[in-house]
C-alpha cells in the first residue's frame, strides 16, 4: 500500500474518531432526556476505533493515535521511517474533526464551548482530580491499551477480532478515566479540540502528550518480553 494512501487513511480515521468520540460528548451528553452521559460517550469512542478499524486496517494498520504509532514503534511493529508521517496525519485529522465539530456545534443559540471536550486536570478535571492522578491515569490507561492492541493483533491472537477487543478496551478505558481526565490516551484527539478551546486546554496539553506516549512506549517494551515466543 502506497504511503499517501496509508496516511490518507489514518486521517480519515482520526478524523471519525474525534468527530465520532468528541462530537457525542459535545453535542449528546449535555442532554439528559437522551440517556447518553458518560457510558455513551465511552461506547462512541469504542465504536469509532471499532467501525475504523474494519474499514482502514487493512490498508495503514488504524493507529488513528500518535501513542499508538510510538507503542508499536517500541514494541517492534512499525518502521521508523513511517512514524513521523503517520502522526502528521493522525493530528491533522484530529485537528479537521474538531473543525467540523465546531461549526456543528456553533451552529446552536447561544453556543459556548464549555471546555469542548477537551482533556485537563485540576479545576478542568471533571472531577476535580490533580495533577499526578491525571498522568498516572493516562500513562497506565495507555499502557494497558497498548497491550491490548498488541495482544489482539498478535499473529498468533485469533484471526478477525483484534478490532471488537481493541474497541471494547477503549470503551473501558474511558469509563475508568472520563471523571479524571476526561480521557485522552490520545495526544492527537486531545490536540484537535484543545486548539478550538484554547486558553487553559492548550496549556494543559503538554501532558496528555508526554503520558500517552509514554504509557505505549512502556507496554511496546513489556509485549516485547511479555509476548516472546522463547
Amino acid at each position: 500500500m502506497s504511503m499517501s494512501k496509508k496516511l490518507g487513511a489514518e486521517f480519515i480515521g482520526t478524523f471519525w474518531l474525534v468527530l465520532g468520540g468528541c462530537g457525542s460528548a459535545v453535542l449528546a451528553a449535555g442532554f439528559p432526556e437522551l440517556g447518553i452521559g458518560f457510558v455513551g460517550v465511552s461506547m462512541a469512542f469504542g465504536l469509532t476505533v471499532l467501525t475504523m478499524a474494519y474499514a482502514i486496517g487493512h490498508i495503514s494498520g488504524c493507529h488513528l493515535n500518535p501513542a499508538v504509532s510510538v507503542g508499536l514503534f517500541v514494541g517492534g511493529r512499525f518502521s521508523a521511517s513511517e512514524l513521523l508521517p503517520y502522526i502528521v496525519a493522525q493530528v491533522l485529522g484530529g485537528i479537521a474533526g474538531a473543525a467540523i465539530l465546531y461549526v456543528i456545534a456553533s451552529g446552536q443559540a447561544g453556543f459556548e464551548t464549555a471546555g469542548f471536550a477537551s482533556n485537563g486536570y485540576g479545576e478542568h478535571s471533571p472531577g476535580g482530580y490533580s495533577l499526578v492522578a491525571a498522568l498516572v491515569t493516562e500513562v497506565v490507561m495507555t499502557f494497558m491499551f497498548l497491550i491490548i492492541i498488541l495482544g489482539a493483533t498478535d499473529k498468533r491472537a485469533p484471526a478477525g477480532f483484534a478490532p471488537i477487543a481493541i474497541g471494547l478496551g477503549l470503551t473501558l478505558i474511558h469509563l475508568i478515566s472520563i471523571p479524571v481526565t476526561n480521557t485522552s490516551v490520545n495526544p492527537a484527539r486531545s490536540t484537535g479540540v484543545a486548539l478550538f478551546e484554547g486558553g487553559w486546554a492548550v496549556s494543559q496539553l503538554w501532558l496528555f502528550w508526554v503520558a500517552p506516549i509514554v504509557g505505549a512506549a512502556l507496554a511496546g517494551v513489556a509485549y516485547k518480553w511479555l509476548g516472546s515466543e522463547e
